[in-house]
C-alpha cells in the first residue's frame, strides 16, 4: 500500500492548497456583505422569501461574489440558487427554513434541492445557523397529492416515497468547482440530505447532520467526484452517513479523504454505491465513530460494474451496529462485474448487538423476511470475479451468540447452499442465513488477516471463519474462542501456505482449525 499512502499524502496536499486557494479568493481584499434583509426577506418563518434571498445572490455574483449573510431568525423559502463566487453565511440563530410547499421547489437541470448549484465555481454554505428543510411535512404534502387525485405517481409506493418524486433534497451541488460546507446545521430534509454530483474540489468540514424526517436521508452523497475532502462532521441520518455513490456510467469518485466524523444511521455508517456503475479509486477512511446503526460500519460494494480499488480504512469504532464490514462484489446490472482490489481495513473495533440497533429511530430500517441467527462480517466475490488483495489487520469484533439450531441451520456440509445471490441488492443479510458467526470469505482472491480477535457474549453453535473458494490466505494471530473445535473452516482454499503443517503453525490452538475436503 506503499503506492496508495503516496497518492493519499499528494491528494491531502492538493486538497489543503485548493481549500486555501479558496479562501483566498473569496476572502481576499474587502469583500461586500449582502443581507437579505435588505433585499426584502423577512425573518418571521411566515413570509415566503425565496425572491428576496435570490435576489440578493444575484447581486453578489453580478458584483464578482460576495457573502450573502442570514441574520438570526427564521428565513421561510424555497429552492434558491446559489452562484460563481457566493457564499451563504449564516449567523448564530439564523434558519432557512424550507418551505412545506411542493410547488415551491422548481427543478434545475432535473434536481429539486432547497438549496442548489448547478456548474457553479467557488461557492460556499458557512456558518453556526441551520438549514432545515421541514422534510417530514413537504414528504406528506407531496403524498396527498397522490392519494388526492391531483398529482398520481403511477410508481407510488405506500412505504416511501421515490427520492426522485417530488421531494427534493435539501442541498443539491452538480458540476461545480471548489465548494466549502463549514459548521452549518442541516435539518429535516425530505430526500437526502446534501448530494455533491460530478464535482470536483470539495471542502466539507465541522457540520452537523440531524436528518431523521422520512425515508431516504442519506446524510452525505458523494456521486462521481474527485478531491474531497470531509472531516469533522457529526451525521444522524435516517438512511445511509456517509454514502460514495457512482449512479451513472463512466462517472469517477477519486481522492476521496473522509476523517473524524462521528456517525449514526439506520442503515449503513460509510458505504460505497449501491449506485456503482463508475469508479472509486484512492479513498482513504479514518477515525470515524459509528453507534446505533442498523447495517454495516463499513459497506464497500460494486454490484454495477464499477472499478473499486486503492480503499485504506483504519481506526473505526462502531458500538451497537449491526455488522462491521462487509465488501461485496456482485452483478445487478451492466454488461459484466466491475472489480475490487486493493483494499485495506486496519484497527477496526466493533461490537454487534442481538436485537436490531436502529430500534430507537421512528424510521427504522427494513426488516428481514426471513428467521436468522446473527450475520457475520462479508467479503464475498461472484463465481469467476473474485475480490482481490484484502488486507484486515487489527480487528476486535464482539458478537452476541445466542445462534440456535432451530432459528435457521445451516451444516457446514451445505457450504454449496449459500445463496450467491449474483443480482441481489448488495447488504450483509443478502446471503441468507450463513454458516459462521465472525468472518464469511467466499470468492476472494488474496487476502491476508493479521491479528484478529472475535468473541462472543453468549454461545453460538456455528464456527467463527467459514473460508470458502479463496486463494491466497495468509491468516496471523487469529484469536477465537477455544472452548469447542472446529472455529476455522477452509473449503477449497488454494495457497502454498495452507497445507495441514502450516495451519497448525499459523493457527492456534491446533483443534480450532478444520479443512474440509475439496469436491
Amino acid at each position: 500500500m506503499n503506492n496508495n499512502n503516496k497518492i493519499f499524502r499528494s491528494c491531502i496536499v492538493l486538497l489543503f492548497l485548493l481549500q486555501l486557494s479558496f479562501n483566498v479568493e473569496m476572502h481576499a481584499g474587502k469583500r461586500k456583505d449582502y443581507l437579505v434583509t435588505a433585499f426584502g426577506a423577512v425573518a418571521d418563518g411566515k413570509t415566503l422569501n425565496t425572491k428576496a434571498i435570490q435576489k440578493a445572490i444575484d447581486a453578489a455574483n453580478k458584483n464578482k461574489g460576495g457573502r450573502v449573510v442570514f441574520s438570526k431568525g427564521k428565513f421561510l423559502s424555497g429552492s434558491i440558487i446559489i452562484k460563481s463566487n457566493v457564499e451563504l453565511f449564516f449567523e448564530e440563530g439564523a434558519i432557512l427554513l424550507g418551505s412545506t410547499d411542493p410547488n415551491d421547489y422548481p427543478k434545475l437541470e432535473g434536481v429539486r434541492a432547497l438549496v442548489l448549484a448547478h456548474t457553479a465555481k467557488n461557492i460556499a454554505v458557512t456558518g453556526k445557523g441551520i438549514i432545515d428543510g421541514q422534510g417530514r411535512e413537504l414528504a406528506l404534502a407531496v403524498d396527498s397529492l397522490h392519494h388526492t387525485g391531483v398529482k398520481i405517481d403511477a410508481s407510488y409506493n405506500y412505504r416511501r416515497l421515490r427520492p426522485g418524486d417530488g421531494r427534493g433534497k435539501l442541498v443539491s451541488f452538480v458540476k461545480c468547482d471548489s465548494i466549502t460546507m463549514k459548521l452549518i446545521t442541516l435539518k429535516n430534509s425530505s430526500g437526502w440530505v446534501q448530494c455533491f454530483e460530478q464535482s470536483s474540489n470539495i471542502v466539507v468540514d465541522g457540520i452537523k447532520v440531524d436528518s431523521r424526517a422520512y425515508w431516504n436521508n442519506d446524510g452525505i452523497d458523494i456521486d462521481g467526484c474527485e478531491n474531497v475532502r470531509i472531516t469533522n462532521c457529526d451525521v444522524n441520518s435516517a438512511d445511509d452517513g456517509i454514502c460514495l455513490k457512482s449512479d451513472s456510467p463512466g462517472l469517477q469518485n477519486n481522492n476521496i479523504y473522509i476523517a473524524n466524523c462521528t456517525i449514526r444511521s439506520s442503515a449503513n455508517a460509510v458505504k460505497f454505491g449501491t449506485g456503482s456503475y463508475g469508479s472509486f479509486k484512492n479513498v482513504t477512511i479514518e477515525n470515524i465513530q459509528v453507534f446505533d446503526t442498523f447495517r454495516s460500519a463499513i459497506a464497500i460494494e460494486s454490484v454495477d460494474g464499477a472499478e473499486i480499488e486503492n480503499i485504506t480504512v483504519s481506526n473505526i469504532t462502531a458500538v451497537n451496529t449491526g455488522n462491521a464490514i462487509l465488501i461485496r462484489l456482485g452483478h445487478r446490472n451492466g454488461d459484466k462485474p466491475g472489480y475490487i482490489k486493493n483494499v485495506s481495513i486496519k484497527n477496526v473495533k466493533a461490537q454487534i448487538p442481538f436485537g436490531r440497533p436502529d430500534i430507537d429511530y421512528d424510521l427504522r430500517g427494513p426488516e428481514v423476511d426471513y428467521f436468522h441467527n446473527p450475520f457475520p462480517s462479508s467479503i464475498a466475490g461472484i463465481p469467476g470475479y473474485p475480490i482481490e488483495n484484502v488486507t484486515l489487520e487489527n480487528i476486535e469484533i464482539t458478537y452476541p451468540g445466542r445462534a440456535s439450531k432451530g432459528m435457521a441451520y445451516l451444516p457446514l456440509t451445505r457450504l454449496k447452499d449459500v445463496l450467491e445471490n449474483i443480482k441481489g441488492y448488495p447488504e450483509f443479510t443478502m446471503f441468507g442465513e450463513l454458516p459462521s458467526w465472525g468472518f464469511y470469505v467466499r470468492h476472494v482472491n488474496g487476502i491476508v488477516m493479521k491479528n484478529i480477535k472475535v468473541t462472543l457474549e453468549k454461545e453460538d453453535f456455528r464456527p467463527a471463519f467459514v473460508f470458502d473458494d479463496v486463494n491466497g490466505l495468509v491468516m496471523r494471530d487469529v484469536n477465537v474462542p477455544s472452548d469447542k473445535t472446529n472455529q476455522i473452516i477452509f473449503k477449497d482454499v488454494r495457497s502454498d501456505n495452507l497445507d495441514a503443517a502450516a495451519l497448525k503453525r499459523k493457527i492456534e490452538p491446533e483443534q480450532n482449525t478444520f479443512v474440509l475436503p475439496s469436491k
